[in-house]
């Protein structure tokens, strides 16, 4: 079987099919590829989180043009899947350059399927673009050709709970990803404070209460195929016994209203109101954080939300980490690198992942306990910077009246940091006994 994820993902939803019981796990380009019985195809729709869609390969064959995919296509025993009763719809995904034209690739397998019916004497099934009986996915990667059913249907991403939404949303999988990136399973408190229409705030509580996504659906595709096991399905479905206690909070702010009610239906529709507590105020006005918590959060990146001074925002964003969310660890997701700057610290750990059509990083943040010298120490005694420093523990960019020497390097946030506090760094490292 092949799972579907988003690039950058594909690490973390190997995990979970593996944490299902799945064999022969292979990863791939925003794919997974794994080996199972019907019962764990059920399962890896009901409780993968960072799955987009489960396909089921049916046939495997090369071809050069569409006539050829044609003959193939019906030469498979479609009455396996489907009847003259039966609707079906056709998704196809090209990457050749043999097949220019995505939308005859699926046309033509349309007709190949259509054709085994008559062909045999009966009547043709039809095509049903929306909520089809039988979904059919051809894979073409150059020359090699995959015929799948696809047993989710509408993607997963699509949970159920959503209402209504922000303008622009984050999509559930990539906010389920970010958050297992993190290793966070309801440990702490969890806080998003530009929490826009609630995404990362419900699909945090789901994951600290492990509720399985799959819940909220109102259907899956394989409901109506031929060999669907309902009792089977039913005890997938009404199994609770992994769900657990959730003993801290997840805290959502935002400085629009409008996004704190939108945000507040939604989490209504998931059911998860005792567990996420909303409050609208900007993220410049935090004077405090509950703890022990982390932070993960989606600030706007100038494409498809406009903010006045974006990279003033990141800025603010920096000095309130530094100055309020000491202790935490906190992961930011962006797409300009001029914005990650701005935040003037260092990541731990940097990701690339995909928000829609932009490819952006995920970014963690250790932002440890004590005053700025003892956080830029720590910084320096872990190896984790890149100015080399002399003696005294001040950039050799600088001179002791922390005026910038004649470098040819690039004025940078970090830089300035180290001129404005080489006193407090070279105090630093005389209480350890370094000064000479």
């Amino acid at each position: 079987m092949v799972a579907k994820t988003l690039y950058g993902l594909e690490d973390i939803l190997a995990g979970e099919l593996t944490a299902l019981g799945a064999q022969q796990v292979e990863t791939g380009r925003r794919m997974v590829s794994f080996k199972g019985d019907k019962e764990l195809l059920y399962k890896a729709n009901f409780h993968c989180r960072t799955a987009l869609r489960i396909l089921k390969p049916i046939y495997h064959f090369k071809a050069k043009n569409a006539d050829e995919v044609y003959e193939q296509v019906k030469s498979v025993e479609w009455d396996k899947y489907l009847d003259a009763k039966t609707t079906f719809a056709i998704d196809s995904v090209i990457y050749s350059e043999d097949f220019n034209h995505t939308k005859f690739v699926a046309y033509r397998t349309k007709d190949a399927v259509a054709d085994y019916f008559i062909e045999k004497g009966g009547k043709r099934p039809s095509v049903r673009v929306n909520n089809p009986d039988l979904y059919i996915n051809i894979h073409i990667s150059h020359n090699d050709c995959t015929l799948s059913i696809d047993s989710s249907g509408e993607s997963l991403h699509k949970r159920g709970y959503r209402v209504s939404q922000t303008e622009a949303p984050l999509n559930e999988v990539l906010a389920a990803g970010m958050i297992m990136k993190t290793g966070w399973q309801g440990e702490s408190n969890f806080i998003d404070p530009m929490c826009g229409s609630g995404t990362l705030l419900i699909e945090a509580a789901m994951i600290a209460l492990n509720i399985a996504p799959g819940v909220y659906r109102k259907e899956f595709a394989f409901e109506k195929w031929n060999d669907f096991d309902q009792e089977l399905f039913d005890r997938i479905y009404n199994d609770d016994s992994q769900e657990r206690d959730f003993k801290f909070k997840v805290y959502g702010s935002d400085i629009s209203p409008k996004a704190i009610e939108i945000a507040r239906e939604n989490i209504r529709g998931a059911g998860l109101g005792r567990y996420i507590d909303l409050k609208t105020m900007p993220f410049q006005q935090y004077q405090e954080a509950p703890r022990p918590g982390i932070l993960v959060t989606n600030p706007p990146y100038g494409e498809r939300i406009s903010t006045r001074d974006l990279l003033g925002l990141y800025e603010m964003i920096g000095e309130r980490l530094k100055h309020v969310f000491t202790g935490y660890n906190a992961w930011i997701i962006s797409y300009q690198e001029e914005c990650f700057d701005k935040i003037g610290l260092r990541p731990s750990a940097k990701y690339k992942v995909m928000n829609g059509s932009l490819e952006c990083e995920y970014r963690q943040y250790e932002i440890f306990e004590g005053k700025q010298a003892e956080y830029k120490r720590n910084l320096y005694e872990q190896g984790a910077r890149e100015e080399r420093f002399d003696k005294r523990g001040v950039s050799k960019s600088y001179d002791t009246d922390r005026r910038p020497a004649k470098s040819t390097k690039p004025d940078t946030p970090q830089r300035r940091f180290d001129a404005a506090h080489a006193d407090e760094i070279r105090a630093a490292k005389k209480e350890d006994g370094n000064e000479e």
